[in-house]
């Protein structure tokens, strides 16, 4: 690369602000039953070290069969019937994979998807897409680590697929292939990466295609020759495992028009300009928790995500009685660019939203007088555009059940009093950027 020592990201330090970028946002304040076992499914059984699949499924009957697949291939199994009780699950258990029905009551399984990797604490889950077979190519570009097709042959195939999940987290290092011209690159982005990944270097076209198969993720110059996309798509095909190899394509240059820009599709593909955004990519692209990586890499991977997501222009609704509050949220959202209107009230807030087509995302406080905010979302959730309007259930309350009771009532979200500004701005990223 060029201007090597600085271009890439400097070794660890410990500067203060850049460990609290790096240290994962803390857990939700919400008691561990606070969603219903339809399922009778092992919550109350977790314990450290175990490996847990978060099943996300509209269908409890399917979701059951699935439970069971899970527990046969060696998984904890936890059970969520919707997208805002499965989200919520996800950060509150931090499972080991997450099992995703695109087709949720609630929303959209792919808006979940996009909160998941917007959050510092769950972008490195692997996310399996089980939905009908026309979503294969949006699941796989989007980035699930692999997509089973509805409806399934046979319970066999659910149990295979799910053993070869299982088999995925358990093991220890993660193999990178890496196609780069320099060794000293290589060399570079070994020694960032830290413990945990295993670098295979490919020197020509011919090791590049005897090694894909094998690979967990691939990093490849944009101008390597005797390769290309459909080699990538014929590698997945034959994956030991049935999985997805994302690229991350190293593009010094800039970016620029090719095989890779013209004949994607069927797998991610993660572009590089810069050393650190290389870095980033790479980590997001193996599933690394930020948690457990170096300084420079887990600062590398949150730079890669908040620069392709912008709320500049976007309109929020911040629902309270106390101007204090509306202040404090208006003054963290103004500064990234996003356009504020407000209501002191629950019948303001209905009257706002039906009249204002241009409110993206909604912020309710719950302990209002007269109408509560989870009547005010009830109510919001039966307007014409109110099934699709995110809404974020803001409260100083933290009692059992609480969360729950807000996404009954219409919430997707629920963040607790007093807001972290940095869990704030990743939970509307993850609702409003694609």
């Amino acid at each position: 690369l060029p201007a090597r020592e600085a271009a890439w990201p400097a070794p660890p330090r410990m500067a203060a602000a850049a460990a609290e970028a790096a240290r994962p946002l803390p857990a939700p304040e919400v008691e561990p039953d606070a969603f219903d076992n339809l399922a009778d499914d092992d919550r109350r059984h977790v314990m450290g070290g175990d490996l847990v699949l978060l099943i996300v499924e509209n269908d409890l009957g399917f979701a059951k069969v699935m439970l069971e697949s899970a527990r046969q291939a060696g998984f904890k199994g936890l059970v969520a019937t919707t997208g805002a009780s499965g989200l919520a699950m996800a950060c509150e258990y931090r499972p080991s994979m997450v099992t995703l029905d695109i087709h949720l009551p609630d929303m959209a399984g792919w808006r979940i998807l996009r909160r998941l990797q917007a959050d510092a604490r769950t972008r490195h889950l692997p996310v399996c897409v089980i939905s009908t077979d026309d979503a294969r190519e949006q699941a796989l570009e989007a980035g699930a680590l692999r997509f089973i097709a509805k409806p399934l042959q046979s319970r066999d195939e659910l149990d295979q697929a799910l053993a070869a999940l299982h088999q995925y987290a358990l093991r220890p290092t993660r193999r990178l292939l890496v196609a780069l011209p320099d060794p000293e690159d290589r060399r570079a982005l070994a020694q960032a990466l830290g413990p945990g990944v295993e670098l295979v270097a490919a020197q020509d076209g011919a090791a590049l295609h005897a090694q894909l198969r094998e690979a967990d993720a691939l990093v490849a110059d944009a101008r390597l020759g005797g390769l290309a996309p459909g080699d990538v798509r014929e590698a997945m095909e034959s994956h030991p495992l049935g999985l997805q190899l994302p690229v991350v394509l190293w593009m010094p240059e800039g970016r620029h028009d090719g095989p890779w820009q013209r004949q994607r599709g069927g797998f991610r593909l993660l572009p590089a300009t810069s050393a650190q955004e290389l870095l980033g990519q790479a980590c997001v692209a193996l599933h690394r928790n930020a948690a457990e990586l170096p300084e420079a890499a887990a600062q590398a991977v949150e730079a890669v995500g908040g620069a392709r997501r912008s709320l500049r222009g976007r309109k929020a609704l911040i629902v309270d009685d106390d101007m204090r509050n509306i202040f404090a949220l208006a003054t963290v959202l103004d500064d990234h660019g996003m356009e504020i209107v407000s209501a002191d009230n629950g019948r303001e807030a209905i009257r706002m939203v039906e009249s204002d087509p241009a409110i993206d995302i909604v912020l309710m406080d719950i302990m209002m007088p007269e109408m509560d905010g989870l009547a005010t979302m009830q109510h919001i959730r039966r307007l014409p555009r109110g099934r699709e309007l995110p809404m974020v259930a803001v409260t100083a309350k933290a009692m059992k059940g609480d969360r729950q009771k807000c996404i009954e009532a219409g919430a997707w979200d629920y963040l607790s009093k007093p807001v972290d500004p940095s869990h704030l701005l990743s939970v509307l990223k993850g609702w409003l950027c694609p």
